[in-house]
């Protein structure tokens, strides 16, 4: 069985591996899975199906600016890349290419929430939408032994939703646990060609994330403050070179010697930045609006005071960014 030409509908979708690939948000934020509705052909598609791919992507390119700009602690150069690049590749009636973004940088530093807000502002339905699909090398590729396996049902499922909604978000998390081969099947659907075995791919999104360059992003970040430079003058030409360099010389990486890098086939390499503690504060901030409790500020003090930071002797930068704050918040209540 080939997964691309066959799945399920909404919540319970099989992907590489037999292994259920669900959308994006929901398996990452809420791990809630399950099946629903039948098994349909992608050959016998109604049109009232791919007018849907259409309707589902609705982007509202201001909301993701705004909500960027006011809950992205610690990002401005993410930010301006991701807005710009998004922007310009949704406008463009007809693309040469997908659009490919890798983020890059430190855990915890809103890679993965860039991610979510990006699915909850380009696709209608967000979480729920069927059009966006999660890779998690744990998940979905555990088996070292069925990296061939893993590869055809991998290029069967990309083929076979790109056929059915040219409309479609792949996401790939953890790179750089990516069994190194697997991702080498990617490399005809990132190109500019305008065709792919009979399927119109171009106006589709790939996002990688990973940790890879993360120290080298953290070093410059730390350099720029020893030299009283502003965070915002650090541009992504300062940056590229280290990340590239810090991927292809990892060969446990998802792109080792898959020549995606070597090609230029991915569009932008966004670097984030380490967080610090002012960071931390504004993350704590909103994660206590989001739960509906009120920002005391006794409340903020502990839980920014509980987070470690970097290096030793400055301790400027937050060791797991804002990841932990939403787990620590109870224990100040």
């Amino acid at each position: 069985m080939v997964w691309g030409m066959r799945w399920e509908m909404e919540w319970g979708i099989r992907g590489p591996g037999g292994v259920a690939v669900f959308p994006l948000m929901l398996l990452v934020l809420s791990g809630l899975a399950g099946a629903r509705g039948g098994v349909w052909d992608l050959r016998s598609l109604s049109c009232s199906f791919r007018t849907y791919c259409e309707c589902d992507f609705r982007p509202d390119l201001e909301g993701l600016e705004c909500d960027l700009a006011l809950h992205l602690a610690g990002q401005p150069l993410a930010r301006q890349l991701v807005t710009k690049a998004v922007r310009d590749f949704v406008q463009d009636p007809a693309p040469s290419k997908p659009l490919v973004l890798s983020f890059h940088g430190w855990t915890g530093t809103g890679k993965s929430y860039v991610s979510s807000l990006l699915v909850r502002y380009l696709f209608q339905e967000g979480m729920r939408s069927p059009h966006v699909h999660y890779f998690s090398p744990i998940v979905h590729f555990p088996h070292p032994d069925r990296i061939d396996l893993y590869k055809e049902d991998l290029k069967g499922w990309i083929q076979g939703n790109l056929t059915a909604c040219g409309r479609s978000l792949f996401l790939f998390d953890e790179m750089d646990k990516m069994h190194p081969g697997l991702i080498d099947v990617l490399r005809p659907f990132l190109g500019p060609s305008w065709v792919l075995f009979g399927t119109n791919y171009r106006k589709a999104i790939f996002i990688f994330i990973s940790n890879a360059g993360g120290e080298q992003i953290n070093q410059l970040a730390l350099e720029y403050w020893r030299l009283r430079k502003d965070r915002e003058e650090i541009r992504l030409q300062d940056l590229e070179p280290a990340i590239s360099k810090a991927v292809l010389d990892n060969p446990r990486h998802g792109f080792w010697q898959s020549g995606i890098l070597e090609e230029q086939l991915i569009d932008l390499l966004v670097p984030f930045l380490p967080l610090r503690r002012h960071h931390v504060r504004h993350c704590v901030a909103n994660e206590l609006a989001q739960q509906g409790l009120e920002p005391l500020e006794p409340t903020i003090e502990a839980v920014v005071d509980s987070i470690t930071y970097f290096p030793e002797e400055e301790k400027l930068f937050s060791s797991n960014g804002c990841k932990t704050v939403a787990s620590r918040i109870p224990f100040f209540m």
